[in-house]
């Protein structure tokens, strides 16, 4: 049993907060693009989850694993690699509309840092260097432009992840639980303002056992994945994301 002394434990559940400020819930995550592509017969007033929205759910909890986990994994090992990690996201992002979703997201957790949380880590052998890592990062991006070749220091959400759940003291597996279950957590969000199920139906699949197996099978996939063998497990992911912008009208930011 955990000690409810640990300064961890407290972190853990202020990250796992539904109203942490990091602007999550104002993207569907392609799922507002997906409904409009392929218009299932969706009701909120049905009593189980509709077969196709588990579908996507699945799909983009396993394709955010694949392609964005490991920098998370990657960053919370080697937090001294930060800026780098953070280069090599951006470069392997493909998708313009996740791009600008990450950054984003990105830039409000580092606001996160500085006002709410680097006041009240405590540093120690094990997040001295994650702390330092994330305080650096976050000077250099107030002043950064874009050198020669037009790059640039971004923000990008998950490695940023990383590097906080190691500051604030996080086990590394935690830090991978947390940062899918928080992408599912805001999915279900989309699902319900988009009118694909009610808040109690969202909260039992987010409380599946299904869920929660696809969760633990991505987290041990990815431990031990490379950033450079990072990639797309789900390509038609990037393609309901990407697509969104063109929406003729949508309840969320593309």
């Amino acid at each position: 049993m955990a000690s409810t002394t640990n300064p961890s434990l407290h972190f853990l559940f202020l990250l796992s907060d539904s109203a942490l400020p990091l602007g999550s819930f104002a993207f569907s995550s392609g799922l507002e693009s997906y409904l409009a592509h392929h218009k299932p017969p969706f009701s909120s007033a049905s009593t189980t989850p509709p077969l196709d929205f588990h579908f996507f759910l699945h799909c983009s909890v396993r394709n955010l694993a694949s392609t964005s986990l490991p920098y998370v994994l990657a960053a919370y090992s080697k937090p001294e690699e930060l800026e780098t990690l953070d280069n090599d996201f951006d470069a392997s992002t493909s998708c313009t509309v996740g791009r600008r979703a990450s950054v984003a997201q990105g830039k409000a957790l580092l606001s996160l840092w500085e006002r709410a949380f680097s006041a009240s880590c405590v540093k120690d052998a094990a997040t001295e260097a994650a702390i330092e890592a994330i305080t650096q990062f976050a000077a250099s991006f107030k002043v950064s432009k874009p050198d020669q070749w037009g790059l640039k220091l971004n923000a990008h959400f998950a490695p940023l992840f990383g590097v906080l759940c190691r500051a604030l003291g996080l086990g590394e597996e935690e830090a991978a639980y947390l940062f899918l279950c928080n992408h599912a957590k805001s999915v279900l969000s989309a699902a319900v303002r988009a009118g694909v199920m009610g808040p109690y139906l969202s909260h039992g699949v987010l409380a599946s056992e299904k869920l929660q197996i696809v969760i633990r099978e991505c987290v041990m996939g990815e431990k031990g994945t490379k950033v450079e063998d990072a990639g797309l497990s789900v390509p038609v992911m990037d393609l309901w994301v990407g697509r969104h912008e063109l929406l003729y009208s949508r309840i969320f930011n593309s």
